[in-house]
């Protein structure tokens, strides 16, 4: 390869010097500065800047066909402009978002103008960034493009753990059985690390012979402030605030169900549970000559001991505010229509009294945590006597199941609280313990569900 050593190249005649022939490439070694005072095309000063990422943080001297990021975070200073010739160009841009606090100065060459006036001019708006290019004497260095923007990356929580879903600007962990929500890092600004959450528990068991429904799990939901979506009438659970560690996350089974024949209690629903908030199970539905309805998140339905009314279960035990259940309805005392079974409690509604018919359970809260409106925490039905004239309760809305029985010879089977919804288990209300169909049962309750949902844009 050779090489030509020469100090400068100057026509021989004319103003043209022409470098080779069209289609030729010439290579510029990287760390080799142009220098281009005057008018030169394609070397960044007609209109187009080459920006310089070493920031400035004190007064320069700016060259055209360059752009610079300032940062003032230290104090205000000045760009000085070379001589400003048609077609030269320079761009400055706020490094720290800080020119809000110390200006910057840009102070044309000489006589020289900014936009028609022979003055310095200040850049003050926070995130600032400016073009400029030199159109004549008249006007002299001209802004042609000024973004008072401020742009900047969205610094949210990351986050595992769970089935991960998106809804508009928000990620969304849903735990339908024990994890943990693991919190890898947390964002700069502190209300961003607020988590709205939903805490499930499971559904109480409905009762066997004489049956009330079971009561639904316990309901407990907090909506962080940047979060948007509609929550539940019973938001308000306490604010959870995560830093970077694991969460272990409990969601609790449904309870399993009271018996006919041996006539059996069921079982109340498990805890959920995320970091210092716990939402209790649902209390099971009563079953005949058996321990009681019971009481937990809500309560379950009383049913018919020899006669006589048994109460239902109390709700929001143990207690905490809002509420996070309600209580279980009575059960019905015998009398033309037989005795039936009440309803267990729901989240926002008790279950009703087993007069005559099977009672319905307690309605649920609905909230659009998971991205759609969806109803949780509903009371298990209660069940109904053999009497053709009457009929079993209906699940409350939220998962509850409804209740069972009637006649002996084709009773109607009970149906379990619907998983991960914390819905009570339907009650059996019929009377003959020597009858072997296998409808002759209460109903499990639903298991429980959290949710946990933070911004992330």
């Amino acid at each position: 390869m050779s090489e030509v050593k020469v100090n400068k190249i100057s026509p021989r005649s004319g103003t043209t010097v022409t470098l080779g022939d069209s289609g030729d490439t010439f290579t510029i070694p990287s760390g080799v500065s142009i220098s281009n005072s005057g008018t030169a095309s394609g070397f960044g000063s007609t209109g187009e800047v080459s920006w310089v990422t070493t920031k400035k943080t004190t007064t320069f001297t700016a060259t055209a066909g360059e752009g610079y990021f300032c940062d003032t975070s230290g104090g205000a200073f000045t760009v000085n402009l070379p001589a400003g010739t048609a077609g030269n160009s320079f761009a400055v841009a706020d490094y720290t978002n800080t020119f809000q606090n110390n200006a910057l100065t840009i102070s044309p060459n000489g006589s020289q103008k900014i936009g028609g006036t022979a003055e310095d001019a200040l850049l003050g708006t926070e995130g600032q960034s400016a073009y400029f290019v030199y159109v004549d004497d008249t006007e002299g260095w001209k802004n042609v493009i000024d973004s008072t923007s401020n742009i900047v990356g969205f610094e949210s929580i990351t986050a595992t753990g769970g089935t991960i879903s998106t809804s508009g600007n928000c990620r969304i962990h849903t735990f339908t059985g024990p994890g943990t929500f693991t919190v890898c890092s947390v964002a700069a600004c502190t209300a961003n690390n607020v988590v709205a959450y939903m805490v499930v528990a499971g559904g109480g068991g409905g009762g066997g012979r004489h049956g009330g429904g079971g009561g639904a799990g316990g309901f407990r939901e907090d909506k962080s402030p940047v979060t948007p979506y509609t929550a539940s009438p019973l938001d308000g659970a306490g604010a959870i605030t995560v830093t970077a560690t694991g969460y272990p996350i409990t969601v609790g089974s449904g309870g399993t169900a009271g018996n006919r024949n041996p006539s059996s209690a069921g079982t109340n629903g498990g805890v959920s549970t995320f970091s210092t908030i716990t939402s209790a199970g649902g209390g099971r539905g009563h079953t005949y000559i058996s321990s009681g309805a019971q009481a937990g998140g809500s309560g379950g339905g009383g049913g018919h001991p020899q006669c006589s009314l048994l109460p239902g279960g109390a709700g929001n035990t143990p207690p905490v505010s809002p509420p996070q259940g309600n209580p279980g309805g009575d059960g019905g005392a015998t009398g033309p229509a037989g005795p039936h079974g009440g309803g267990g409690g729901g989240a926002t509604a008790g279950g009703a009294t087993g007069a005559c018919a099977g009672a319905p359970g307690g309605a649920g809260a609905t909230t659009e945590i998971s991205g759609s409106p969806t109803a949780y925490g509903g009371g298990g039905g209660g069940g109904k006597y053999s009497n053709p004239g009457s009929a079993s309760g209906t699940g409350g809305t939220g998962g509850g199941g409804n209740g069972g029985g009637g006649p002996d010879s084709s009773p109607t089977a009970a149906t379990a609280g619907t998983a991960n919804t914390g819905g009570g288990g339907g009650g059996y209300g019929g009377t003959n313990p020597g009858n072997p169909s296998p409808n002759c049962t209460g109903a499990n309750g639903g298991s429980g569900v959290v949710i946990i949902r933070y911004k992330i844009s």
